[in-house]
């Protein structure tokens, strides 16, 4: 795989500080929300990413959600692959995260498939009112059959997003009716239960396919 690194990083040096907000709404206006942001004080592409490396990788925090067969995920002991590849985001989200769950799955089929097979993508919902076990499961078999998906107590989530540098908003009415819901759009890189990489909004899946195999030679 051989690219530019300059414009590789042209997608991500847009955000260092903040990570990029999403906010997508089921009304008709198809209006977002992006007031929602995650702080993640971080440098881009001056380590062994391409992506933002934070002044301390983040810790996959000890909580337990539910995963789409209904069964408890814990964060640390189910999370059992080397490499594990968080989102934020909803199925209700009409813009930002199809973009992003796009390139999440297009980085994830380019990887060796050693890499591949050592490395999980969690997909952890921020509007669980709406987004039972049934409808994600539906949602991410459209990208791929083995990403886990991730729904909860809103607390939970909320908790486990904050230790990740993720902001959820949470949610927000609109006259019509519908409701949106804010939160960070950047996808974390966890190597064991450590996460030194940050890809933030707009990060392209070349990108996030050569830092994913760096992170797997750790």
């Amino acid at each position: 795989m051989t690219f530019d690194r300059r414009r590789a990083l042209a997608g991500v040096a847009a955000v260092v500080l903040y990570g990029g907000a999403a906010g997508c709404t089921d009304d008709d206006s198809g209006a977002m929300d992006d007031s929602a942001s995650g702080l993640v004080s971080a440098e881009v592409g001056g380590g062994s990413f391409l992506g933002a490396e934070p002044v301390a990788p983040y810790t996959m925090p000890d909580v337990t959600l539910t995963a789409t067969n209904g069964e408890p995920f814990n964060l640390i002991v189910d999370t059992g692959y080397p490499n594990t590849i968080v989102f934020y985001g909803y199925t209700h989200c009409t813009e930002v995260c199809p973009l992003v769950m796009s390139d999440v799955t297009s980085a994830y089929l380019q990887l060796p498939m050693e890499v591949r097979d050592e490395t999980q993508v969690v997909f952890i919902t921020t509007d669980p009112a709406r987004d039972t076990e049934p409808v994600l499961r539906e949602y991410l078999d459209h990208y791929d059959e083995d990403f886990v998906g991730l729904t909860g107590d809103l607390d939970d989530i909320t908790t486990a997003a904050q230790a990740m540098g993720v902001a959820i908003e949470g949610m927000k009415k609109l006259p019509s009716g519908g409701y949106n819901v804010g939160h960070g759009a950047q996808v974390i890189g966890f190597h064991d239960n450590q996460a030194p990489v940050i890809w933030t909004e707009g990060t392209s899946a070349d990108v996030m396919a050569t830092d994913i195999e760096e992170l797997a030679g750790r």
